[in-house]
């Protein structure tokens, strides 16, 4: 069964904003959370699909791959971003975009998403934009990125304590990362103030990465940009973003590509527009002209005699691949018939002559102007 639009999932505009967003969510996590709905045994489903639209549409860049691309930009397309499920988005289980409103409805107050130490936080995903011109776009290269990051400190070996030593359980919260305290007949459990949730903690910080166990560094990275790719591809590069905090896991690099505007050709899709200027000789008469090709090569075009401005020629297989496969576009040539300047006497004795035997060889001209008669006539009657 096809997904349904993630805004009409949620009940939001297209321009909606994100507060907007996070509200419809909101709503939506209440009337469907299948805890309330037992009699109903597609509340789950619909919580699911709840769930994934909140978490694309409540990422700006994921918000804009899918405004683009709609459900394609998630499914293992788009230069490899992957499902929603995936490093980009969530449908598996109801914690990622349901923690945003729970926390938000109730803060602190039981500990956010319950007991129980947090994992080492993860690094973030990071983004590259890259230009490449169409000549790399049709042909695909291998491109050496550098990229500001954080790495994993060699010193402490993302321990973050000084000589990689082994981390100590948290006293105050005996390892668990939660603290519980009795109010009246309550009992409210906060996260641990000493380690902050991780239950652990640090007697010897490293020195070089204060702790943290990561140091800011620039990497060098190599891309493959595949054949076909235009403005908006997004290309992942799984656990190349920044590394995590005490040795959590590492974020994922995602670039994101624009391809350069060219001095001879239009793309539109996989299909390339050049526009070439022809003499009025060669557009009344007819002739052969030779046009440049995206691969570097020449390609002969006849033109057929009372050629006009904007008649198009196809060069066929001479366009852009097709991403991923799919065979290749075709290039258009596109006539732009010049009148000729800084005329000499004798040029212009010869065109007011054959303009004067040409009455009846510009049918255009001819059924324009009587069209302009006719209307002229009907505005007198």
């Amino acid at each position: 069964m096809a997904k349904r639009d993630y805004y009409d999932v949620l009940g939001v505009a297209k321009g909606a904003s994100s507060d907007e967003i996070k509200k419809a969510y909101r709503r939506k996590a209440k009337e469907l959370h299948p805890d309330r709905n037992a009699d109903n045994p597609a509340s789950e489903a619909q919580f699911k699909e709840a769930n994934e639209a909140y978490e694309v549409l409540k990422d700006t860049d994921k918000k804009a791959a899918y405004d683009r691309y709609g459900h394609a930009a998630f499914e293992g397309g788009m230069g490899g971003g992957g499902r929603p499920g995936g490093g980009f988005g969530g449908q598996g289980d109801f914690g990622s975009a349901f923690s945003d409103v729970f926390d938000d409805l109730f803060g602190d107050f039981m500990g956010g998403r319950g007991g129980g130490r947090q994992r080492a936080a993860r690094g973030s995903d990071l983004r590259y934009n890259l230009r490449v011109s169409l000549e790399e776009a049709y042909a695909g290269q291998q491109k050496t990125i550098t990229i500001p990051t954080s790495v994993l400190c060699g010193s402490c070996n993302g321990s973050g304590a000084e000589g990689g030593a082994e981390p100590t359980t948290c006293p105050t919260c005996s390892g668990m990362g939660k603290v519980r305290a009795q109010q009246g007949f309550f009992t409210v459990e906060r996260t641990c103030p000493t380690c902050n949730g991780l239950g652990q903690i640090i007697k010897n910080p490293c020195k070089v990465c204060g702790g943290t166990g990561r140091v800011e560094k620039e990497k060098a990275l190599s891309v493959n940009i595949p054949a076909g790719v235009e403005t908006g591809t997004r290309i992942r590069l799984a656990g190349e973003g920044e590394a995590g905090v005490r040795g959590g896991p590492t974020g994922d690099l995602y670039i994101f590509i624009e391809v350069t505007e060219h001095q001879l050709f239009e793309r539109d899709g996989t299909n390339l527009f050049c526009r070439v200027p022809v003499s009025m000789g060669t557009a009344a008469l007819g002739g052969s002209i030779e046009v440049p090709t995206i691969d570097g090569g020449r390609g002969r075009v006849q033109i057929p005699s009372g050629s006009q401005s904007g008649r198009q020629m196809r060069l066929r297989g001479k366009g852009m691949p097709a991403l991923r496969g799919g065979g290749t576009g075709d290039m258009f040539i596109e006539l732009a018939v010049e009148t000729p300047v800084n005329l000499t006497a004798r040029q212009k004795e010869l065109l007011r002559e054959f303009e004067d035997l040409s009455e009846e060889n510009n049918p255009e001209s001819s059924s324009f102007f009587s069209s302009v008669k006719s209307f002229w006539d009907s505005m007198k009657g």
